[in-house]
Formats: structure tokens, sequence, C-alpha cells
């Protein structure tokens, strides 16, 4: 007969010191085998990912030269962004594109104002800062002198044809009026004295933004980043060695709106081309002069500002001029952040900065770019509260005629402006 017994609630403490927890063991031995990734040749998502990866570090650890031969190698369609377009609202459709905000007027630093009340504008002030009065003056003449030049070419000589007014008549009046003003504020800026001014420049840049389905061919279906590549011309440009201060910190575009468009590019119009990637700033990458100062841009021969009021679109005269500044100088600061070795997934840590001066010989609009970033693709979009900003002011006219050999009606407000855009340094 079996005997009861009694056990203790009390186990004794040797009976758990050879006790062993498998699972903490596990955790602190390495890994007897390597992990296990996807195959780099697999038609598979994981293995497309891998892909991915691998380019991105590859280029990351590149040195610049490289990143953008990496960045630009590969060519596929790609839609084109023409700076100067009279797509109807095309404004909205590049702040989309290149993910800038607009905000009307120029910074406050171009406004002059003593900081109590209303700031005074340009015209109303007497001395700009750095510039006395005498020095005014004599830039004052020397615009004069310039429109005087310009007036007697276009009437002594033979009259230009229908579509080469701009060209023939005044791109060398711009080409004068920048170079005068730069050798002339150059005195006073001393940033100036080792910059460079181009001439017909050609300036590229090229990025990813959004994604669209493949809709037919052999890769039908799938995923594909949407590629824009934009190629300006600018009348003329001033390339400085040290970058231009900040409008502003970057943590104030967080609140900045940005317009959405939820259309394809086509339907703006834009048009797909296959070609070479290119990213230029206008100067090879070892020029020391690898920041933008300011660029000049003529508009073409089919922008009649008389033309647009009679087709009751008279928004549209600024709406182009604005499209205009927008995609120039989105693309003269991205390809300066590109030099740096800054891309879509190595985004930029201090804002580049670039003006823009567009002109049709008579009216005159100034523009300001501040670049916060160039994530704009899928994957480096998704959490990035950065905006890019442009600031930009109402056209201006010059001056009204000339008569008898005098310029009637300058104004002193455009030329103050222009004084302190070249006048603009760290």
């Amino acid at each position: 007969m079996a005997t009861r017994c009694k056990l203790p609630l009390l186990f004794p403490k040797s009976l758990f010191k050879n006790q062993r927890f498998v699972h903490t063991e596990a955790a602190v031995t390495p890994p007897a085998y390597p992990p296990v990734v996807a195959s780099l040749t697999a038609k598979s998502k994981s293995a497309r990912l891998r892909q991915i990866d691998e380019q991105v570090q590859k280029i990351c650890a590149a040195p610049v030269e490289e990143k953008l031969s990496l960045i630009t190698r590969i060519q596929r369609k790609k839609f084109v962004v023409y700076p100067q377009t009279f797509a109807r609202n095309a404004d909205r459709w590049y702040q989309h594109f290149t993910k800038t905000a607009y905000i009307p007027g120029l910074p406050e630093k171009f406004s002059l104002g003593t900081g109590e009340g209303n700031s005074p504008s340009p015209a109303d002030q007497t001395e700009i800062p750095g510039i006395d009065g005498d020095a005014f003056a004599e830039i004052r003449a020397l615009v004069t002198r310039v429109i005087l030049q310009q007036h007697w070419h276009m009437h002594k000589k033979r009259r230009p044809g229908v579509y080469n007014h701009q060209q023939q008549v005044m791109a060398p009046f711009l080409k004068n009026l920048v170079t005068e003003l730069a050798y002339t504020v150059a005195k006073h800026n001393p940033l100036l004295l080792s910059s460079s001014l181009d001439f017909g420049p050609q300036v590229n840049f090229y990025w990813r933004r959004g994604q669209r389905i493949i809709p037919k061919g052999h890769r039908k279906g799938r995923l594909e980043p949407v590629r824009f590549q934009i190629d300006d011309s600018p009348n003329s440009q001033i390339r400085v060695t040290q970058q231009l201060p900040q409008f502003c910190p970057m943590e104030a575009s967080y609140t900045a709106d940005v317009p959405v468009v939820l259309h394809a590019p086509n339907l703006m119009p834009l048009f797909r081309r296959q070609y070479d990637n290119n990213i230029f700033t206008g100067a090879k990458l070892p020029d020391p002069a690898c920041y933008g100062h300011t660029q000049f841009h003529l508009v073409p021969d089919r922008y009649h500002r008389d033309r647009m009021v009679k087709l009751q679109c008279p928004e549209q005269v600024e709406i182009f001029l604005r499209s205009n500044a927008i995609a120039s100088l989105f693309c003269w600061t991205g390809a300066q952040a590109a030099y740096q070795g800054f891309w879509s997934y190595e985004d930029v840590c201090r804002p580049f900065v670039s003006q823009a001066v567009i002109t049709d010989g008579h009216f005159f609009s100034f523009f300001c770019y501040q670049l916060n970033t160039v994530a704009l693709s899928v994957e480096t979009d998704a959490n990035n509260p950065r905006k890019n900003l442009l600031w930009g002011s109402q056209s201006q006219r010059l001056f009204q005629t000339v008569q008898d050999g005098e310029v009637v009606g300058l104004n002193d407000g455009v030329i103050k402006l222009l004084v302190q855009f070249l006048m603009n340094r760290p």
C-alpha cells in the first residue's frame, strides 16, 4: 500500500541552480551563418529592393564627379520642362514638380524698411546700404547711357525680323546693361571681384518626382519613377565663390503651401523624350565659382503683354514670368547642390540661394529662390516637411520712352533693385 507524504511548500534553492534559459543563450551567441538576403539576379520584389539599396549605397560612397555620372547614367524617357512656356497656369504645375511655394513680394532685406510701420518701397529710398548718393548717380547715368545706345541702334540700323527683335535688339541691350552694372557695383561689393560672368550658358538639371504605372511594353504594369529634365539658357548669369546667405531658416518652409496636381504631366502639356540626362551649372566641376548669384533672362518674341490683355487673360502675364523663375532657379540651385554632393537620398544640409531678373527690355521682374530640399522622389519625400521657396515682385517699367536724346520716366526703383541684387553678399 502506498504511503502518503507531505511535500514542503518552499522548494530548496539547489533545485534551480542548474537551470539554463535557452532563449537568453540564443540571443547572446553570434549566428553561425550569414543572414539570408534576396538574390541580386532574381525577378522578385525583394531582389529589386536589394538592388536599389546597393545602388544607393554605391552612389553615396562615390566622389562627386562619379556620383553625378551614376545619377544620370540610366537613360529612360523623361518629361522635358521648358522654363518659358505659354501653357495656361503653368506656375501651379511647376510648383508641384519642384515642390516650390510662392511668396508674393521680395524678402525683407530688399525692402530697406526701418522696422517701424510700413516698409517704404525701393523707389522711396534715398540710399542703398554700401552705395552713397554719388555712386548711385553714377549708376543712374550708366543706365541712361545704355538705354540711349540701344535706342540709337534700334532706330538707326536696319529693322530686325519679325521674330528676331528680342535677340537682335534686346539681348545686346541686356548684355551691355549687366556688364556695366556688374563692373560698377564690383567697386562696392568685393564678392563680385572674383566672380564669373557667363553669356548664353547652358544650365541643366535632372530629377525624379512621383511614380507612374507603365501602360504598355514588356515592362507593362510595373511602377517606375517619373523623371524630369530642365534645359535652360539664360541671357547671362553671375557665379561667385561664396554662397549667398539664406533668406529665411529652413524650418520656416514647413508651413508653406505647395499646390498638388493630381493629373499626369502630359496634360499640361509636357512631352517625354529620351536623351542624355544632364546636371550642369554653366561651369565644370573644378571651377571655384561654383555658387550662383544672379541670372538674367530675356522673354521670347511671342511674349506680348498687350496681346494677352486683348485675349482677356491678363493674369497670364505674371504667370509666365513666375513659371520661368521657378523652373530656371530650381534648375540652377539644384545643379549647385548636386555639385556639392547632394541628391535625392542625401538631402541638403544648408539652403542654396540664387536670384533672377526677367525682362523684355522695358519691364523688369525680380525673383529670389531658396532651395531647401532635393529629396523629391517617392521614397525620400514621404516624411520630408521641407519646401523650396520663391519670392517674386510684380513687373516694373524701367523707362517710358526716349525723346530728343533724353530718357523720359526713368524708374529709380528698378535701378535700386538691380543694385540691391548685385550688392547681395554673405
